[in-house]
């Protein structure tokens, strides 16, 4: 780039005939690598300096350069300044047709400029060119997408009608008439903007994609994002970017006077403020759902009138959705609607209604992800009534009997109970009916849960049931949690059990993290909170936690002699089947021994592995004599003491192995483990 640019501009400064080889194959070449890199700041102002003084390049090459300026980066307002300030007539100017190419270039980078101020700033000089036939088309587009109302005035309108009617109505003209009849409809009157007028689309969508991929790889070169969110304190345009067919209207504001303050007045985060209580509603609130500007105006401005008249648009589009007659897609109607809410962190009643309309017509497909994305923004409310109206109906139309729509429900329930949680934690005083309703998704979701485990009993549904219980655990272990909702169920026994004996020890570990919070909540509610559960609860939480530790710890698997122990729900039979088959192995431990950190399927290869890591650290310094061939029993261990092998007492090796599955990542056994089992509490 630096090499082809160099050339270019020496051969810039000198004629044709004095140059020792044909310049235009290094133009060539310097285009192709703008089109494939883009410029950096300092090559585009090379090449910007380049076109806009005069030189002794030919035209072709020019306008080659022209069209290849793909900025990297966003353009600064100096360069614009640049390319504005060589338009117009005189002799050291560029030709009209690079002139015109420059316009064009202009148009086309105005959104990725830096400070829109210096478009404005400019727009007297701007206007000024609607003289040159040459220039009028780029400048009338360019004029359009900058035009605020301060730059409407009397003057300019006159002059537009006189050159419009010498013209012969020139489409360009006509449709920056219409911008300016957008905000003084009573002034910009007559036959002017009946004809035929330019739509300002983009001059070359192609270009405009080509400089989107340069952009966004230069972003995520540099590790940032190249897409800029709308400004928060200025109008969205869309009409003007090239929208053809618009969906939400957009903010216009019709019957302004001199004294009044519109929206699209609004430019910075300090008009707005000095002008909040003077600003007029726009024509149609409904574009409340697509302005963020709007949003900030009725939230710090709330008018009924204002919500009722939104809420008309959306019910009249709701009628023509369920009678057939709306040309506006499903999908593009529900993705306005979830970038309101997730924009506003709120969901109005309006929202729910027509949720509620549109499940009627729905197939459960179109638009699925953000049908579901809207509802996790439901406000704290009565389960019940919310299950009733909203989430059976949009159950019904998903579920359809396959895992990964159980998982899309699953998924949503859990985002919703996590929404409640942080209203909740946010909330200065209790909320009534949260316990309540907090209760009876949880309850809800059960169900779902131990009907995943039966479809799709895999790894994935695994973690996706553990996410929820992850949120409900934290209801039950918080203890500003705890005085909103009091009365968390505990999971389902049956699917406790079902995810400890998976064939995953992430998923046995987790499991058991959930049952330490569950643990942790109970004994704060009833020590601290002075919160009392229900005996049901804690009879049916205290026999799957004796069973988990009679597993891990005790070794006494599947008995069920101990207070509380329900022996994991296996069948007193099979126990005994299975008992007498594990004698019959002659292997030296019962079956109660096999689920322990040695022999369990889940963690006896960490078990190993923690004692092999700690025999090859005694044999550098000391030496052994035997090494341990395991599982590690407490007999073996004292036997291989004796033998020469490693001196490691059964206690510390248990405890090693919970450290050394800490260090896995798998910390939920070690903490079940230590806040139940009495010499594990007091060691930690």
């Amino acid at each position: 780039m630096q090499a082809s640019l160099s050339s270019v501009l020496q051969a810039s400064i000198l004629p044709a005939k004095q140059r020792g080889a044909d310049i235009r194959p290094t133009v060539d070449q310097l285009a192709s690598l703008a089109y494939d890199q883009g410029l950096l700041p300092a090559d585009l102002n090379e090449l910007i300096d380049l076109v806009t003084t005069p030189n002794f390049l030919n035209q072709a090459s020019l306008v080659n350069l022209i069209r290849n300026l793909y900025p990297a980066t966003s353009v600064s307002g100096d360069l614009i300044i640049k390319v504005i300030g060589c338009l117009g007539h005189g002799k050291l100017k560029p030709s009209l047709t690079t002139q015109a190419a420059l316009l064009k270039w202009l148009v086309m980078i105005q959104n990725v400029v830096e400070n829109q101020n210096y478009f404005l700033r400019a727009y007297p000089v701007l206007f000024n060119l609607l003289d040159t036939a040459a220039l009028r088309t780029h400048a009338c587009h360019l004029l359009a997408l900058i035009t605020r109302r301060r730059h409407v005035r009397p003057h300019r309108i006159q002059a537009l009608l006189l050159l419009s009617r010498h013209t012969g109505n020139d489409p360009a003209l006509t449709g920056l008439l219409r911008v300016y009849k957008d905000y003084y409809p009573e002034i910009v009157v007559g036959d002017a903007t009946r004809g035929k007028a330019s739509a300002f689309n983009h001059p070359d969508s192609q270009w405009r994609e080509r400089l989107d991929e340069i952009q966004r790889a230069h972003a995520q070169r540099r590790a940032s994002r190249s897409e800029k969110p709308l400004d928060a304190f200025r109008i969205a345009r869309n009409r003007l970017n090239g929208a053809k067919d618009l969906l939400i209207p957009e903010v216009h504001t019709s019957h302004a006077t001199e004294n009044s303050i519109t929206l699209e007045e609004i430019e910075t985060v300090d008009g707005f403020v000095k002008n909040l209580e003077k600003i007029e509603l726009p024509n149609q609130l409904i574009a409340i759902l697509s302005d963020p500007l709007l949003q900030k105006l009725l939230l710090l401005r709330p008018q009924a009138q204002a919500h009722l008249r939104a809420c008309n648009w959306l019910n009249s589009y709701t009628q023509d959705l369920v009678a057939g007659n709306s040309d506006i897609r499903l999908v593009d109607i529900l993705n306005t609607l979830k970038n309101y809410v997730v924009a506003t962190k709120a969901l109005p009643p309006i929202f729910l209604a027509f949720l509620r309309e549109m499940v009627n017509v729905w197939d459960g497909v179109e638009g699925r992800e953000l049908v579901l994305e809207i509802l996790t923004h439901t406000p704290l409310a009565d389960f019940q009534e919310l299950l009733v109206n909203i989430f059976q109906p949009i159950e019904r139309r998903i579920l359809g009997g396959t895992p990964h729509s159980q998982l899309q429900i699953l998924g949503f329930f859990t985002s919703l109970l996590r929404r409640w949680i942080v209203h909740c934690l946010s909330a200065e005083e209790r909320l009534l009916g949260a316990s309540e309703s907090a209760a009876h998704l949880v309850a809800h979701v059960n169900n779902l849960c131990l009907a995943l485990i039966q479809t799709s009993n895999n790894l994935e549904t695994h973690g996706k049931v553990l996410d929820f219980y992850y949120q409900t655990a934290s209801l039950a272990s918080n203890a500003f949690l705890l005085t909103h909702t009091q009365a968390t169920a505990v999971p389902p026994a049956t699917l406790i059990y079902n995810m400890f004996f998976s064939a995953s020890p992430l998923t046995a570990s987790r499991v058991c993290s959930v049952v330490a919070k569950y643990k942790e909540g109970f004994q704060l509610a009833m020590s601290v909170a002075n919160i009392n559960h229900t005996p049901k609860h804690i009879a049916e939480f205290n026999s799957f936690l004796m069973d988990i530790c009679n597993c891990l710890w005790r070794q006494r698997a599947l008995s069920d002699e101990d207070a509380n122990a329900k022996g994991c729900l296996v069948p007193r039979s099979l126990v005994q089947d299975l008992s007498s088959y594990v004698a019959s192995l002659s292997i030296g431990s019962p079956l109660g021994s096999l689920f322990s950190l040695s022999y369990s399927p889940h963690f006896s290869l960490f078990a190993i592995s923690l004692l092999r890591e700690l025999e090859e650290g005694v044999e550098e310094q000391e030496g052994l004599n035997i090494k341990h061939a395991g599982p590690v029993t407490r007999a073996s261990l004292s036997v291989l003491g004796n033998r020469g092998g490693i001196n490691l007492s059964w206690d510390d090796y248990r405890r090693g192995v919970l450290d050394y599955l800490v260090s896995h990542d798998m910390s939920g056994v070690e903490h079940l483990l230590s806040i139940t089992i009495g010499t594990l509490r007091q060691s930690r």
